[in-house]
């Protein structure tokens, strides 16, 4: 009896292991996927659109792994982002300054929210260690949270009333200076480039970003933090392309008000004399423009970033009369 019921679970068991094999017969396999590969564009007044002369270059890991394609801005797509600054500027110099660190820390949230993709890119294309990269990353959400605290403090700081012989009352108040371009650090393509632009707009500015034309991709990925962060629209324009060819018109273009020469390189002098033509504010190369992602750690950059872009207004007024 035994044996019998021995042998009528076999039986199943064969039959089950040809049921199995037969529906894994009849499963069509599964094909690889083929890898997505992605052109980043530029952003501009608030959309993505493509370099205007529909070129673009391959943006390439540090061991020569091919990561994506980059939009090559040109010449017209620099003026178009000027355009777009200056017609942003009055809305946002026009924010109170509390609004606009509501705006600041709305970026810091959204960041925050992505810190692994963050992560991931930094390590994948910076080659930083799984560590650094997350260092990195902190450190610029908080950087977004250090110049949101500013945005309604620095007035406080950087003006005042005056002390004069006569009967007028004398107060000094900090404004923004217009448009902005930023030649992002090449070789801190996130922290870096949050540590020059973050100042710019705190304090009532639009930029216009030339990005690291070697890593690319961190910049438009913020990018895209700032498109879903409540910024308006071309309040942040991003360029991503090769600073020789980008630079030139940019320092000479009559509607910047001031350069942030980071980035600039051997190009340096050569913008500085370009942006002197139309008596544009120039903030020169740092000890840290050339470091890396390290050189901008300091969780407590004070304000040297945000006092370059910003006038001095001072009104007098009659007073016991």
């Amino acid at each position: 009896m035994a044996e019998r019921r021995g042998g009528k679970k076999a039986d199943k068991a064969d039959k089950a292991d040809k049921g199995g094999a037969a529906q894994a017969a009849r499963t069509p396999a599964v094909p690889a996927r083929l890898a997505v590969r992605k052109t980043y564009k530029l952003y501009l007044g608030g959309a993505f659109p493509r370099s205007e002369s529909g070129r673009s270059y391959a943006v390439t890991s540090t061991d020569g792994t091919h990561l994506a394609n980059a939009a090559l801005a040109s010449r017209k797509d620099a003026r178009d982002a000027v355009a777009a600054a200056r017609k942003a500027f009055s809305g946002w110099s026009g924010r109170t300054a509390y609004n606009r660190g509501q705006i600041l820390y709305r970026v810091a949230e959204v960041l925050e929210g992505r810190r692994d993709q963050f992560v991931a890119r930094a390590a994948s294309a910076q080659g930083l260690t799984r560590v650094r990269a997350e260092e990195v990353v902190s450190a610029a959400i908080d950087r977004w949270v250090y110049y949101a605290g500013w945005t309604d403090k620095v007035a406080q700081v950087l003006g005042g009333a005056n002390p004069v012989s006569g009967p007028y009352y004398n107060h000094s108040a900090p404004e923004p200076t217009g448009v902005v371009v930023v030649f992002a650090p090449q070789n801190a393509p996130l922290l870096g480039l949050t540590s020059v632009v973050a100042p710019v707009i705190a304090t009532g500015n639009t930029a216009v970003v030339v990005s690291s034309e070697a890593a690319p991709l961190a910049a438009v990925d913020l990018a895209e933090v700032l498109a879903t962060s409540d910024l308006p629209g071309g309040v942040v324009n991003l360029l991503t392309g090769r600073v020789p060819e980008l630079g030139p018109h940019l320092a000479a273009h009559a509607d910047v008000n001031a350069l942030d020469l980071t980035g600039t390189g051997e190009d340096a002098t050569a913008f500085e004399e370009a942006a002197a033509q139309t008596l544009t504010r120039v903030l020169r190369r740092g000890p840290d423009a050339d470091g890396g992602e390290e050189a901008w750690l300091d969780p407590d950059p004070g304000t040297s970033r945000m006092t370059p872009f910003l006038e001095t207004k001072t009104v007098w007024h009659p007073i016991g009369v």
